[in-house]
């Protein structure tokens, strides 16, 4: 009788245990992949996101009602990569403040992270709306660069980010059209690079090589880079100023070069290496990473 009392404790407190890990996966749970991954919250490396992210909470319950706030609330969330409550955030944002563009804009960058590719394609679409006849205005980093300087402002981060919805879904004219529609909005050389890797490779999809050699005319190595050197990078290895060798490989160089395999030299094989490698040792939540997954989805899954 006694075995069996403690063999029934054991199963209890076993049952507790594993009760308390699935719930704890359940609050950190973020997203499948297209891959069929499970996606977690990344390990906290750095302390200052956690205390920035509780700051903002903390002022945001001050000022219920101060729309700034909650962005910031929901913004620091994401960079935690609580992807889903910065989504909540959000849409709360969206119920007080339905005008308000920059929570669809920031929803809809959150529902990229989280591929939910159709919500926000929707989101974006909106916030594009509501801002036609509004001036544009900076974009405050949550993670300032080297100079501190702020290199967006919120319509060109709407287009980029639609432009980018897009791109991923294969709808290869729609981002195209947003693309070129938002660089409108470039103003740093920054910018300029990032939409040129973008629109560069969309215009190779469409098989306009031409097209896609003069929009990298007035890219070169004395421009002022201050965050996106990877971009940068790119754009120089396309216009032949840069060689493989010569590239720093990250996520951005991993997903690019196997794209330039595949529409340079239909080189299957090449891309799977690339790609391969950056499924396996990238940022799941990087851009790069992302279109990595659609294009294995739709060209290497059978």
């Amino acid at each position: 009788m006694k075995r069996f009392i403690y063999l029934y404790i054991l199963v209890l407190i076993v049952a507790c245990t594993s009760g308390t890990q699935t719930s704890k996966e359940a609050d950190h749970f973020q997203c499948v992949t297209l891959l069929g991954d499970t996606l977690f919250t990344p390990e906290l490396k750095d302390s200052q996101a956690l205390n920035n992210y509780l700051e903002a909470q903390k002022n945001y319950e001050s000022n219920t009602d101060d729309p700034t706030a909650l962005i910031w609330y929901g913004r620091r969330a994401a960079y935690l990569g609580q992807y889903k409550e910065a989504i909540r955030l959000f849409s709360l944002g969206i119920e007080k403040h339905p005008e308000d563009a920059r929570f669809y804009r920031h929803r809809g960058h959150r529902y990229i992270s989280t591929r939910q590719f159709e919500l926000a394609i929707s989101d974006l679409e909106k916030a594009k709306e509501l801002t036609t006849q509004s001036e544009d205005m900076v974009e405050p980093d949550g993670l300032p660069n080297s100079k501190n300087i702020p290199l967006t402002t919120l319509k060109g981060n709407i287009f980029y980010h639609l432009a980018l919805s897009y791109y991923l879904q294969n709808n290869i004219d729609a981002a195209g059209g947003t693309i070129m529609f938002g660089s409108l909005f470039d103003k740093y050389d920054d910018n300029i690079v990032s939409t040129a890797q973008w629109f560069y490779m969309t215009l190779r999809r469409m098989n306009e090589k031409k097209s896609a050699m003069l929009l990298l005319q007035g890219i070169n190595k004395e421009m002022d880079i201050i965050e996106n050197m990877s971009y940068h990078q790119m754009c120089l290895f396309y216009k032949g100023e840069l060689t493989e060798d010569e590239l720093k490989i990250d996520d951005v160089a991993l997903y690019s070069l196997g794209n330039w395999y595949l529409y340079e030299k239909n080189d299957k094989t090449k891309a799977k290496e690339y790609w391969s490698k950056l499924l396996k040792e990238g940022n799941p939540y990087s851009f790069a990473y992302i279109a990595c997954e659609a294009d294995w989805a739709r060209l290497f899954n059978d």
